[in-house]
């Protein structure tokens, strides 16, 4: 199975490719799309729908995992984020992937067994269970191979979270 995670933003959107067989996972790339803080935000939701668009159709995932958001404080950046996620949303959805979501207290907890977990924790994580020399950057692509990895780890535990 070729997972896709997503780690949203839109400034920076981490994704991470991961193959999952008999149990064992493997990377098969990853990486980030970045937008140019010169951008109107538009085109900034333009950019990243291309290029997420270009990335589904390279991999051919047969699931797409997504971040759910959660923000305790900052609600200007929460909007601009959910715009992001909404425009990933949509790109997946269009291209007929399966398409799952996680919020960050299951990817803790799924990783580390401990929901309250650090980004350095997650990110020791992923390196460890993807067998990688040193932890994957930029910080956003480890993220998104934890969402893929928890997808990877829980869907078949869990059942479908799929949206």
């Amino acid at each position: 199975m070729i997972i896709f995670g997503i780690d949203p933003g839109y400034a920076t959107v981490g994704w991470g490719v991961i193959k999952s067989e008999k149990g064992k996972q493997s990377v098969v790339n990853y990486g980030a799309i970045t937008t140019p803080k010169t951008q109107r935000m538009p085109e900034r939701l333009n950019y990243i729908g291309g290029e997420l668009s270009k990335l589904i159709e390279l991999y051919k995932p047969d699931a797409v995992a997504v971040e759910e958001l959660f923000f305790h404080t900052n609600q200007k950046t929460a909007i601009t984020v959910a715009q992001a996620r909404g425009v990933i949303i949509y790109i997946a959805e269009s291209l007929g992937c399966k398409l799952y979501e996680y919020t960050p207290l299951q990817i803790k907890q799924t990783l580390t067994g401990y929901g309250r977990a650090e980004k350095q924790q997650i990110q020791y994580m992923v390196k460890l269970l993807l067998c990688l020399k040193e932890i994957p950057k930029p910080d956003d692509a480890a993220d998104a191979l934890a969402v893929a990895l928890t997808h990877a780890q829980t869907n078949t535990l869990m059942g479908n979270t799929r949206i």
